[in-house]
């Protein structure tokens, strides 16, 4: 609106208050639903487009100004020679050598960290006195823009002026140094971390960016650092932080709510993540190209990520996951036919070990490293053990038990993808499953899904949905031997860690039911508020945390557990704090009462039911 508004006073193609009245009455039109704040705001945008209009004297001779740009030597190749060009809108100068070592379709990891775009108007500013050194911040960050450093004494002399730290709290961090470190240039300034910090005065405040964007020098230091191997659970929402996100810095909106999810589950399981991504607004912010936000530690580990279509994700997914096991299958045959030959006891003991923990994510690890160091310095000329051994050695990258994921929103899982996921998950495999429920078809503009609740208003269902949301989770429970969770990062943050964890664990397939507020939701508070969303929508019933073990029942427990408590909250306060049912109250006021009332009354009888399960 601003530079159309701008674009009708410069040309005077037609007279300029025509326009502006053209301009006001398309607004009125087109966002009217989305509440008169919205449109007030567009309706200022325009009146802001005139007045704010300044002549630049461009000089003549930058028509001829000569490109200054040097090749970065610190650069990857590939982000010189391809990424950089196609983001500056040069890709169809390219010659095709360019993409030779891209032939296989395979992009480089990591590389999102070199677009430094420094699109963020405000940016968040760490004040050490008050920070509880909790890394709240951190975990709920969907850019990977705000991380927490430790610092031994050497690494704090070094520091440069300004790199203020102070003295690590918690058992196991008294001989370092801490501090909050934020990226300048990625951060998207969504003040999610500045609005969650519990301190009792809020350790990050939103500063104006000319006034932070100096951190940038810091966080390249912060890049230097040493990864501490601390002993500190890393399962905890402190302990998770100070481990190496393998996802950061995405292209995802400002405050998104799928994005934490998939950045903490990296922090777990990063090094030996296999990810097959539905289409969606998580294939766009998980690998649009040139730019790739997963990202390998300096082991040269990392996930390995893959998009197939939209529909068959979970299949896609559940391939991975049995060439996987055939390929860790013909490993294991190799390892007990080599044990049966004549070969030294100690070599036969690390086999026994990687064989006893191989289904053991953290574990196989280790026992991994020591069979590949084992077989690559074994002394013998006996041609059949050397046989074997280069067998092995041919598929060490899958002596590690691989953490396999299909990932992708609701419009995949609950509808259009729904009897493959079904079909993946009846099957028994192990493997796990990630939905960012936002509730709408996200990334294609904001259409009406299963996962929809009933008086939301989306596309297709202008005049708000009239059925309940389907169950998912309580779909996937009715086979009984499948882990179920559904979770809320921004209502309990240690919910979230025990249900992947435990679902990641699981000898079998798994569900993550993950509530992701999005754009489309047209929250009131800003997309700055995405996780005290999610936290609201729990306390009024909207949203239940819950989890499904088997595992529980071999032990003869009950194997659902509900982890929200019984709602204290207003639900008619939560979804009017959201235009997407405030668009209803407008546009039809005599029927919207009644379907704002069978919405609160179809999650009220959700929690009962599960409520009852919990009992049983």
């Amino acid at each position: 609106m601003i530079m159309q508004a701008a674009f009708f006073e410069l040309t005077k193609v037609i007279p300029v208050d025509d326009a502006i009245k053209y301009l006001k009455e398309g607004i009125q039109k087109t966002y009217k639903k989305k509440g008169q704040l919205v449109v007030d705001m567009n309706c200022k945008a325009v009146d802001k487009g005139i007045d704010a209009i300044e002549e630049v004297n461009v000089p003549h001779k930058w028509l001829d100004a000569p490109d200054s740009r040097e090749k970065d030597l610190t650069k990857p190749e590939y982000v010189d020679q391809v990424m950089i060009p196609v983001n500056s809108q040069e890709g169809d100068d390219l010659p095709v050598s360019s993409f030779l070592n891209l032939a296989d379709g395979t992009f480089p990891l990591g590389t999102s960290r070199y677009e430094k775009r420094g699109v963020a108007v405000h940016l968040p500013h760490w004040d050490s006195t008050k920070c509880i050194q909790c890394n709240q911040c951190s975990f709920i960050c969907p850019h990977s823009a705000v991380r927490p450093y430790l610092l031994t004494e050497d690494e704090t002399a070094d520091a440069p002026e300004g790199f203020e730290t102070i003295k690590a709290q918690g058992k196991a961090l008294e001989n370092y140094r801490y501090r909050m470190q934020v990226s300048a240039l990625d951060c998207m300034g969504c003040g999610n971390c500045a609005d969650i910090c519990p301190a009792k005065e809020s350790a990050l405040t939103m500063s104006a960016y000319d006034d932070e964007v100096s951190q940038a020098d810091n966080w390249d230091y912060a890049q230097t650092l040493s990864r501490k191997d601390i002993d500190l659970d890393k399962k905890s929402v402190k302990g998770s932080q100070f481990r190496m996100p393998y996802f950061e810095f995405s292209g995802a909106c400002a405050g998104c709510g799928e994005t934490p999810y998939m950045k903490v589950l990296t922090q777990l399981f990063g090094d030996r993540m296999m990810i097959a991504n539905a289409t969606g607004c998580s294939s766009i912010w998980g690998a649009s190209a040139p730019s790739i936000p997963f990202c390998k530690d300096d082991q040269g580990r990392g996930p390995a990520w893959a998009n197939s279509l939209f529909e068959d994700n979970a299949e896609f997914g559940y391939g991975m996951a049995v060439a996987t096991k055939q390929l860790r299958e013909k490993i294991e045959g190799n390892m007990r036919a080599i044990m049966e030959l004549d070969i030294d006891d100690n070599l036969k003991d690390v086999f026994r070990e990687w064989l006893e923990y191989k289904d053991n994510g953290e574990e196989s690890r280790r026992t991994s490293n020591a069979v590949v160091e084992a077989l690559e310095n074994i002394q013998t000329n006996d041609e059949v053990v050397l046989k074997i051994a280069e067998r092995i050695l041919r598929y060490k990258d899958f002596l590690v038990k691989k953490s396999i994921w299909s990932v992708g929103g609701d419009g995949w899982a609950y509808d259009i993808g729904y009897g493959g996921l079904d079909h993946v998950l009846a099957s028994g495999e192990d493997i796990n499953v990630l939905v960012f429920d936002t509730e709408v078809y996200s990334n294609t503009g904001g259409q009406s899904s299963k996962a929809t609740p009933a008086a939301a208003v989306a596309k297709f269902a202008a005049s708000g949905k009239k059925i309940k949301k389907k169950d998912l989770g309580k779909m996937a429970m009715a086979y009984g031997y499948v882990y179920v969770a559904q979770v809320g990062i921004g209502a309990d943050k240690s919910q979230f860690l025990k249900a992947i964890t435990e679902a990641e664990a699981f000898n079998g397939p798994s569900l993550i039911i993950a509530y992701a507020p999005c754009i489309n939701h047209g929250i009131k508070k800003g997309m700055g508020k995405t996780q005290e969303n999610i936290k609201d929508a729990v306390s009024c019933g909207y949203w239940s945390l819950y989890r499904y073990n088997p595992d529980l029942s071999k032990k003869g427990r009950n194997p659902f557990i509900l982890d929200s408590k019984e709602p204290t909250a207003s639900f008619q306060d939560f979804i009017m704090g959201q235009t997407r049912y405030l668009a209803l109250a407008k546009e039809f006021p005599t029927t919207s009462d009644q379907l704002f009332k069978q919405t609160e009354m179809d999650a009220r009888k959700r929690y009962e039911e599960y409520k009852k399960m919990a009992e049983e």
